[in-house]
């Protein structure tokens, strides 16, 4: 039997979210006698502010952890971003690219030396970065100075420089894409279409769902929620919009809002301002989203873009109509009056709309429920989702 391909793993974040989990539920379930993967990473970040740590997650399925030291940004650096944002403000395409030169001198060429020597000492097949690749440039250059293929996961809808698309169409064996719609992006800023290839996110249909949590006894109202990261991205604050706005109409509902990050005092200031410090609850990040997910009546996501959104797939299996904005990804899962309702993102009104006639048709809500249950059951299968992956990592690694 042949030896199994020795993968490196390359993710650049600092902080678990979506694709942590599907990079986990992923190497779960990868052939070891296929592939060997170690993971590389620039921080053992944990699972929410009290969870596990990603190597503690690793560890427990085998899976070996490296973590590259890296440096704080120099003083010169950032003086040197601010003046090229103060004298290029007149253009952002050039501001961009100022910024990144600046980037790549401090940051960007330091951790491609590091990678390169990781890459060649570990007696590495292949590169695989987990991400987008505007977050994993070092990635490409060290995959390209040490003459492996590489081969990216990309988990958001993605915005590319011309010197980035450039970069990936020179380095890249294939870009493995969590929805059409991520495909598309990348192929309207000029990525090679031959090199993408669609494997869509999934979730594991077969494990039983953990029961509801349960809600304080006073909570009498219909639930709504939303899971995600407290970030601008995520446009929580149009849900709390809507939400004052269906009090000023009389329908008064709960809001549970899971998830840590930047914005979460904004938020809730933002709550409070509104008038809404009864009605929402802000749980902060949940080891077990599903289980609220489960005490809700409808999911809202009001996202500016996504990739194929885990939050969406988790409330169809759970038999959840979800509302969500029009945007990449999500659009790809809502099948909208069968499943959900979309809404133009940013569009209050409209999200409010939907809400309203969801929150006043049990009969609807159930229906949509069903059908988003046995749309994910269908199409949406984890099988399918590794098996896509290993084939493009088979390929690649020949």
């Amino acid at each position: 039997m042949s030896q199994p391909k020795r993968i490196l793993l390359l993710d650049t974040g600092n902080e678990w979210g979506g694709g942590t989990n599907s990079m986990l539920e992923l190497l779960k379930r990868l052939d070891r006698q296929r592939f060997a993967v170690t993971c590389c990473f620039y921080k053992d970040y944990r699972k929410g502010r009290d969870g596990r740590l990603l190597s503690e997650e690793l560890a427990e399925i085998g899976i070996p952890l490296l973590l590259l030291p890296t440096g704080k940004q120099p003083l010169w650096a950032k003086l040197a971003k601010e003046l090229a944002r103060g004298i290029l403000s007149w253009s952002a395409r050039l501001k961009k690219r100022a910024v990144l030169a600046i980037e790549m001198q401090w940051r960007i060429k330091p951790r491609v030396a590091a990678l390169r020597t990781l890459l060649e000492e570990g007696g590495f097949d292949l590169l695989y970065m987990n991400n987008q690749p505007s977050s994993n440039l070092e990635g490409y250059l060290a995959g390209e100075a040490a003459g492996l293929p590489v081969v990216q996961h990309c988990r958001i809808e993605p915005t590319l420089q011309l010197g980035e698309a450039a970069i990936v169409n020179r380095v890249a064996t294939r870009i493995i894409c969590v929805s059409q719609g991520v495909a598309d992006v990348l192929a309207a800023q000029h990525v090679a279409e031959h090199r993408l290839r669609v494997v869509h996110n999934a979730i594991d249909c077969r494990v039983a769902l953990p029961a509801p949590i349960k809600l304080p006894p006073t909570t009498q109202r219909l639930v709504i929620g939303t899971v995600g990261q407290l970030t601008a991205r995520k446009g929580v604050q149009h849900l709390l919009q809507a939400l004052a706005s269906l009090k000023g109409e009389g329908l008064l509902v709960s809001c549970l809002i899971l998830g840590e990050g930047p914005q979460r005092a904004e938020l809730e200031a933002t709550a409070q301002r509104l008038g809404l410090g009864e009605l929402v609850g802000f749980v902060g990040f949940q080891p077990v989203p599903l289980a609220w997910v489960q005490a809700m009546d409808v999911c809202v996501l009001c996202s500016s873009k996504e990739g194929l959104p885990r939050v969406v797939l988790e409330a169809m299996l759970a038999g959840k109509p979800v509302v969500g904005s029009d945007v990449t990804g999500t659009r790809e899962l809502i099948v909208n009056e069968e499943t959900g309702l979309l809404y133009a993102y940013a569009d209050v009104p409209a999200l409010t709309a939907a809400l309203r006639r969801l929150l006043g048709d049990p009969l609807l809500r159930r229906a949509m429920g069903e059908a988003g249950r046995r749309r994910v059951e269908a199409g949406f299968s984890i099988d399918a989702y590794v098996n896509g992956v290993a084939q493009v990592l088979a390929e690649a690694a020949a």
